[in-house]
């Protein structure tokens, strides 16, 4: 629950009993939940097989922790028009909940909540069951990214949150950044940039600083990442660590970069712009600085001009990250397969200087591509992502594992940089966004498109063990339905990621 904890923070009422409202768990094979604390024996909540999405699993959960769905408003007649006769026989999500049951906590109406249906959902086929009144919204409800802000908003009102594990200060908003020049002042000089003290939220201590920079000044020039931690209120001074340091050639672009951070205490964030030796004809830029209580992408891959690139290449065709390492040592690489209109995601396990060290098959690892929306603001940021969890009993249709040792079950290659590697078969998504996807919020920034990646063990439950034991049984049906070759004899997709 990292993504919904890190826009909330939800505290238990010591003075309610859980047990009066116990909510239990079902794996099974559709997506649903009971408004939360309707049923006085508790309630049941289903994330089932096609369920695994981030916005489907946050659309339950905001149905157990009391939220209707966004067209059932009292106030929704102002915003749009239900089509009731285009509805199919017997549903009646789109009653309207009055004010004696609800409320909207002041919250203005969200056509971009993920609470919201689809213009066309659960039509007969006569035509949409829903109608904006506001045009430019149609082809806009029902999106299944993640919450929106107002979502966010109504459930911090609704649990009386008043602290939220995305930090953030004072913005001037678009058209200001900091720039530090190095072309004056001697080698060692530097320009510092502090925030404000902030203190850590959550007990696990982790915390990611993620900004943009631009350098065009000499490759000598450092950009170094400081924390400074304090012991208490009194503590004017703090002791100062040192957690990351950029240089190397300028660049053209305007560039993502997260670290990894461990505060204990009250702490603060300070940049250094350090002038190196030799002639500048610049400095560094900082810009769109935001810090989140959650763990850093293992990976990023920053696409530059991403939209002439796409225009410009004969399609279809595939493109790869550069390799990437998870925290573990799994070397690995992503895929875009762009088409003349949308593009598939895929992942693909490559040979790694730690997979002598490693378990094969690759067993239940949760690989996670996200597509980031570069909306300066991170709590207003709604990005598009997918993930995967490798199966060690997978296999490919040679009878090999899917998930196995490149260097015994993969093909070599010689990759980008000339280095010749093993590269096992791709999995993923065949559809993971249109241009007209990426055009609709920030995911180009100044032509940039930018991916980013992590690697999570996923612990097996018995629940998941007896389901996973259930799909075993059924594999070659499910095979046979789900799973096909895609143009390339090394894309396999699965239809039930995209769902």
């Amino acid at each position: 629950m990292d993504l919904m904890e890190g826009d909330i923070m939800i505290v238990s009422n010591p003075g309610k009993s859980l047990k009066q409202h116990p909510t239990c768990f079902a794996f099974i094979f559709r997506c649903w939940s009971y408004i939360g604390r309707i049923l006085s024996n508790g309630q049941e909540l289903s994330i089932g097989i096609g369920c695994g999405y981030i916005a489907i699993v946050e659309h339950e959960f905001l149905h157990a922790l009391g939220f209707y769905h966004e067209q059932s408003r009292y106030d929704r007649d102002d915003y749009v028009t239900i089509n009731f006769e285009n509805i199919q026989e017997g549903l009646s999500n789109f009653r309207i909940v009055g004010s004696d049951e609800s409320t909207t906590h002041g919250v203005p109406y969200d056509y971009l909540s993920v609470m919201h249906y689809g213009k066309d959902d659960f039509t007969n086929g006569n035509g949409s069951t829903i109608i904006t009144k506001d045009p430019k919204f149609q082809n806009l409800i029902g999106q299944r990214l993640e919450m929106s802000a107002s979502d966010v908003q109504e459930l911090n009102l609704l649990y009386k949150c008043s602290k939220c594990l995305k930090i953030m200060g004072t913005s001037q908003d678009a058209g200001y950044f900091m720039y530090a020049s190095t072309e004056r002042g001697q080698e060692g000089d530097s320009a510092w940039l502090e925030t404000k003290r902030m203190s850590p939220q959550r007990e696990c201590h982790v915390q990611c600083l993620q900004f943009y920079y631009y350098n065009n000044g000499s490759q000598t020039d450092k950009l170094n990442i400081w924390i400074r931690e304090f012991q208490d209120n009194w503590d004017s001074t703090g002791t100062l660590y040192l957690m990351g340091q950029i240089s190397g050639l300028p660049t053209s672009h305007w560039t993502l970069h997260h670290v990894p951070l461990n505060a204990t205490k009250q702490f603060q964030v300070e940049f250094e712009v350090r002038k190196g030796a030799g002639n500048s004809t610049g400095g560094f830029s900082i810009d769109d600085i935001n810090l989140s209580e959650l763990e850093c992408p293992d990976g990023t891959w920053q696409i530059n001009d991403f939209e002439r690139f796409w225009n410009s290449t004969h399609t279809p065709a595939l493109i790869y990250s550069p390799r990437q390492y998870s925290s573990e040592g799994y070397a690995y690489r992503v895929a875009l397969y762009l088409r003349q209109t949308d593009f598939g995601a895929y992942v693909q396990l490559v040979s790694g200087v730690y997979d002598d060290q490693l378990q094969w098959p690759c067993p239940q690892r949760q690989f996670t591509v996200q597509m980031v929306d570069q909306n300066p603001n991170i709590q207003l940021q709604m990005s598009r992502q997918m993930s995967l969890t490798t199966d060690p009993n997978l296999l490919t249709f040679t009878g090999v594992p899917f998930w196995g040792k490149p260097r015994d079950v993969g093909t070599q290659i010689v990759d980008e940089n000339n280095e010749t590697i093993y590269v096992n078969n791709l999995y993923g998504r065949y559809y993971f966004a249109s241009l007209e996807d990426i055009k609709s919020r920030d995911y180009l920034k100044g032509g940039t498109a930018i991916f980013i990646f992590s690697v999570q063990v996923m612990m097996m439950t018995p629940v998941m063990l007896i389901l996973k034991s259930f799909v075993s049984a059924h594999v070659f049906l499910a095979w046979v339905i789900m799973i096909y070759a895609v143009t390339h004899k090394n894309i396999v997709t699965s239809q039930s990621e995209c769902l």
